[in-house]
């Protein structure tokens, strides 16, 4: 498949594991926002499996110009391939990959996708390059509150690495966003770090003044 051409090999292998009457439920649950082929998650990652095995070889460049074409499908089963694919190679792509990862995350916008570049794609790769958490201070402020998310979120699964300070201080400049998706953000990015550090995040939210979702999210299992 070259990047502008339709993806017809993998179209057909998702077809051939599409349920259609599962699609409308997908549509509503997507709030309507997106197409689907009506294919479940496991399927999909069995179906697509080889597909983007076989592109082990395509390198970065080949990778994101990939997840790009998959990015100009209109079912939302392409887009998730996409984030496989990307997750499959995130600690191999270079620091330029960085914002052909944030077009994609600015690109067809909801949580499902956002929340998988966050943290499979562009985490693992401010993980490996770490000259790149520069980027992500700027994103904690940007006008775009998917961005913004990007940046509370991509530490997710860091564990011990994580940067406690930087989380923190994005955290609490975007506390009194009134934006569900911040919020949500910040309590899932909280709860997750308490599991490394309960003590240490039970004391940033006595201390801050969080939404009472965020609040709610943060403490939810470290209480």
């Amino acid at each position: 498949m070259t990047p502008s051409a339709e993806p017809t090999e993998l179209r057909a292998l998702l077809s051939a594991a599409a349920d259609p009457a599962r699609a409308p439920a997908m549509r509503a649950y997507m709030r309507g926002q997106f197409d689907f082929l009506g294919v479940a998650a496991p399927l999909r990652r069995r179906a697509a499996g080889a597909w983007i095995r076989s592109h082990d070889a395509a390198g970065p460049d080949g990778w994101l110009a990939l997840a790009e074409a998959l990015w100009r499908q209109p079912e939302r089963e392409f887009h998730y391939v996409a984030l496989d694919l990307l997750a499959r190679h995130a600690a191999a792509l270079p620091a330029s990959a960085l914002p052909r990862l944030l077009a994609l995350a600015t690109a067809n916008a909801w949580w499902d996708t956002v929340d998988g570049l966050a943290a499979w794609a562009v985490g693992p790769l401010v993980r490996s390059q770490r000259e790149l958490q520069a980027d992500m201070d700027g994103l904690a402020g940007d006008a775009d509150f998917w961005l913004r998310r990007v940046a509370i979120l991509h530490q997710l699964y860091w564990k011990r690495e994580t940067d406690a300070a930087r989380l923190f201080r994005y955290c609490g400049a975007n506390a009194a966003d009134p934006e569900f998706f911040i919020r949500k953000a910040i309590g899932w990015a909280l709860r997750e770090y308490g599991y490394t550090d309960a003590e240490a995040v039970r004391g940033f939210v006595a201390a801050t003044a969080l939404s009472p979702l965020s609040r709610r999210e943060a403490l939810k299992r470290i209480q």
